[in-house]
């Protein structure tokens, strides 16, 4: 079978950094072509190469049969070929009509043809067997329902590639299912499709062949059904990981931090502690009040009612300043938009929050010891960047997390809350994450771990604490915990398990 679409050979590179070294990637008519391989091995540069945001050092791109050169992400579209990134690119003030065809709107003598615009988009919306009203306001749809507006303004270029990144991170079960439906209604329809997910269990589930690229550098292509999660995860590292979460055991600590009867924003009455070198996992389904609890205590969000102690020492939190000022640092599920500053360079968004530490009386910055400090975490954290003057948007997703996390352990709190740090991240970072979890533990850190990856949250904490609608539901030993028993608990079932 021959593809439809061929990249052969190509090479990238930036200044200090060589993207792409000799890749290839093949798509099939009627396939699902997943591309993996960790953070920084090259997938995002190599669909920037084929939608003709950057253009090849070297190689060749054939598609349909002859060697093109994509001028730019509208040359690629009009020829064929879509790309859904994982944050989707819509307005939601307008219309999922308007989003669909917005610049290639129907008109006649120079109005709208509402009517015919609307008919177009039914008809779009009915080869995913989706129902929306095309004259729904977008921001009014959940964002799995946004993913497959995306999907329809994929088709209505009439495209024959479409590539999905990262598609299922922030959808929930029930809708990551229903765009496994329409992916294979996709390949029925004979289209082409790229799939980039860390997440190896939806490559086993939805995917055709398997690509994978270390380091730039393609290492292979394959059927799905000869490879397994570990061999991939080898082949992806270049190394076998042995232990896919490595949680140490320590002596623990005092008592650090208490949360008392609290309430606020999505959260109702929760209380729980929390002892130095432990980790305490936070377990639930979206929306069960998690990500707004850890708010609450970090004064991003103001208290209703309840208290939160440090040390045994009531805090007053009315911003994240106070927070850090008393010893508790934040790491933000969505590191983009709160975790970060994308324009800003990897050495101010890790020192951001310790600019005190090095300032003088005067308010002059010693710019000497912040590169100090800041290429000691470098190092400890292995952030793979040019220097310290890269901008962070132009390091990958992965290493932008590492950023994040030490931005956070910089300001050397007591206590450390890590919502969803694993995100989004590969496997051979997740790894890395985990064993500076384990470094941060031993030096006495108490650590909270919010994450809707149960096995991480089984893999990683003492004990886990599972929300539901903004309440505690159930609280667990990591000897008492199953998936199974935090599930049941996260839906609001009572078993005996529960302490």
């Amino acid at each position: 079978m021959q593809p439809i679409l061929k990249l052969q050979h190509i090479d990238k590179s930036f200044p200090s950094v060589k993207a792409l070294d000799d890749a290839s990637l093949n798509v099939y008519s009627g396939k699902v072509m997943a591309l993996v391989g960790e953070n920084g091995a090259g997938k995002s540069t190599m669909m920037k190469v084929l939608t003709g945001i950057y253009q090849p050092d070297a190689g060749v791109i054939e598609y349909q049969g002859r060697a093109v050169a994509f001028r730019g992400p509208k040359d690629s579209q009009d020829q064929g070929i879509s790309i859904i990134h994982q944050e989707l690119n819509l307005i939601q003030e307008l219309s999922i009509a308007e989003n669909i065809f917005l610049g290639r709107e129907p008109t006649r003598y120079g109005k709208i043809q509402w009517q015919q615009l609307y008919a177009d988009v039914d008809k779009l919306l009915q080869r995913l067997n989706i129902k929306y009203n095309p004259r729904t306001r977008l921001g009014n749809l959940s964002i799995g329902e946004q993913q497959m507006v995306e999907i329809a303004k994929a088709l209505s270029f009439q495209s024959k590639v479409i590539i999905m990144d990262e598609p299922t991170d922030a959808l929930t079960d029930t809708e990551t299912d229903s765009l496994f439906r329409v992916i294979q209604q996709l390949r029925e329809q004979g289209h082409g499709i790229v799939y980039i997910s860390h997440r190896l269990k939806e490559i086993f589930r939805i995917c055709d062949d398997v690509t994978i690229f270390r380091d730039g550098k393609f290492i292979e292509q394959t059927a799905v059904a000869n490879l397994t999660e570990d061999l991939i995860i080898e082949k992806m590292v270049g190394r076998s990981l042995n232990d896919q979460f490595p949680k140490v055991n320590i002596e623990l600590g005092e008592e650090c931090l208490q949360v008392n009867n609290l309430s606020g924003n999505g959260v109702d009455d929760v209380s729980f502690s929390l002892r130095s070198g432990e980790i305490l996992g936070f377990s639930g389904l979206m929306g069960a009040g998690r990500t707004e609890l850890m708010k609450l205590i970090y004064g991003d969000q103001p208290i209703h009612s309840g208290e939160v102690l440090l040390s045994a020492q009531t805090l007053d939190l009315r911003s994240p300043k106070d927070a850090l000022t008393a010893g508790i640092a934040y790491v933000s599920e969505d590191r983009k938009a709160d975790g970060l500053v994308l324009s800003m360079t990897v050495k101010e968004n890790m020192s951001l929050s310790s600019l005190a530490e090095f300032c003088t009386p005067y308010g002059r910055i010693e710019h000497l010891q912040e590169k100090q400090a800041v290429q000691k975490f470098i190092d400890l954290f292995r952030i793979k960047t040019p220097g310290q003057n890269q901008i962070i948007q132009n390091l990958s997703g992965g290493n932008q997390q590492k950023v994040a996390i030490a931005k956070g352990v910089m300001k050397q709190p007591k206590v450390l809350i890590l919502d969803e740090p694993t995100r989004g991240v590969d496997v051979g970072a997740r790894q890395e994450i985990y064993q500076l979890i384990n470094q941060f533990r031993r030096d006495g850190m108490a650590i909270i771990l919010v994450s809707s990856d149960m096995p991480e949250i089984l893999g990683m904490s003492d004990r886990i604490v599972v929300m539901c609608t903004g309440k505690v539901s159930a609280e667990f030993s990591s000897e008492q915990a199953s998936q199974e028993l935090l599930m049941a608990a996260a839906v609001g079932k009572e078993t005996e398990e529960q302490t």
